[in-house]
């Protein structure tokens, strides 16, 4: 590892495209003067930001090592910080962040930071990654780089610990998640990586379907009826209903279900990994789109519905009650007609709505070596 000759140490972060390549850009702004005020001696860091796909076609971490590697070398980076949203694996654990202090580079997976307080945790984590790989360039042969740890950062992301490290490796240092926390946690991340609140513009002939129901069933005399004779229970009944044959829908229909060949225990951990934040992805896509059509059904009730009509009909006066009630009930009908409005979508835009661009590489990776 090298320092130029102006006491400055220069501080890349390697950044797969899309979400870690945003982050990254915001780390650059605010970790050179944490980084110079923590570090003390004077020392000064210049911190660049470098887009690239360096997880593209593996997620291997031999590859990826030798692949930040070898950038590190060509570059002249002094230090090196890898950030790919892709969860990446370890001797069966889920990877946190892995470093080498002899060769100047760690490598961090996002998706273990969780979904909540992201940045903070992604602020934290590669400070302390930085500060530990300049800290063994400043004392060089004075702490052995196994009994070095990364302090507050592990302690604030709790349930991490140190993983195993074979003896032909690079990295000298690694934490990994584990347990039923660390699954959820790493989950969140991968939700958040997918960023499921992008699903609701990607459907939208199957918003356009859904809302088209909405308007003719709200104006249905038979449905305001039923909307009356229906108690609280099933109401929900028929909200759950709804958006779960959407998720479902969604899921078979643009082949979102990941199958694996490899029938191993790990593998099948992953794929159930994977699968599940499909489904909570998803889930979440549909909640939003199910809540915005309640709220547009009531904007169009108190608009078009007369209650005068409505009160011979039902023989119940129309008051903000039953507004609401029909409002909700004819949101599970147009989440329905979406569902169905949802086949006329490509498969490739419903995945671009629901994936991260990593995570769409990584599947239509898997595709081919099915193909």
């Amino acid at each position: 590892m090298r320092e130029s000759s102006q006491g400055v140490t220069v501080v890349a972060l390697l950044a797969d495209p899309d979400a870690p390549t945003e982050i990254a850009r915001h780390l650059a702004g605010v970790l050179p003067a944490r980084l110079a005020g923590k570090s003390g001696q004077g020392r000064r860091f210049d911190v660049e930001v470098v887009s690239a796909p360096f997880t593209a076609g593996t997620e291997d971490l031999t590859t990826l090592t030798r692949r930040i590697m070898d950038r590190r070398r060509a570059e002249h980076w002094d230090i090196v910080v890898a950030l790919t949203d892709l969860p990446l694996h370890s001797h069966g654990h889920k990877l946190l962040v892995e470093l080498s202090h002899e060769h100047g580079w760690a490598l961090l997976s996002l998706p273990s930071l969780g979904g909540l307080r992201f940045r903070r945790r992604a602020l934290r984590a590669v400070e302390e990654t930085v500060l530990s790989l300049a800290s063994q360039q400043a004392t060089g042969a004075g702490e052995t780089p196994h009994h070095q740890s990364l302090g507050l950062f592990v302690s604030r992301l709790a349930p991490i610990h140190p993983g195993p490290i074979g003896e032909e490796e690079t990295a000298d240092l690694r934490y990994v998640v584990s347990g039923p926390g660390g699954y959820l946690r790493v989950l969140g991340g991968m939700v958040r990586a997918n960023q499921p609140w992008r699903l609701v513009p990607g459907l939208s002939k199957a918003l356009a379907a859904a809302l088209a129901t909405g308007a003719v069933a709200t104006v249905n005399s038979t449905l305001w009826s039923l909307s009356e004779a229906l108690s609280t229970p099933r109401l929900v009944i028929a909200m759950v209903g709804s958006v779960a044959l959407m998720i479902g829908w969604l899921i078979v229909d643009a082949h979102l279900w990941h199958r694996s060949a490899d029938t191993s225990p790990e593998e099948r951990k992953r794929t159930g990994l994977y699968n599940a934040s499909t489904i909570v992805t998803v889930g979440i896509g549909v909640l939003v789109c199910y809540a915005g059509l309640v709220v547009i059904n009531l904007v169009w009730a108190l608009f078009i519905l007369n209650d005068r009509v409505y009160a011979s009909t039902t023989r119940t006066p129309l008051h903000a009650a039953e507004y609401w009630t029909l409002s909700w009930f004819v949101a599970s009908i147009a989440t329905v007609g979406g569902a169905l409005g949802s086949g006329f979508e490509s498969d490739e835009a419903i995945r671009a709505a629901a994936y991260s661009k990593r995570e769409q590489d990584r599947r239509r990776m898997l595709e081919d070596d099915d193909d």
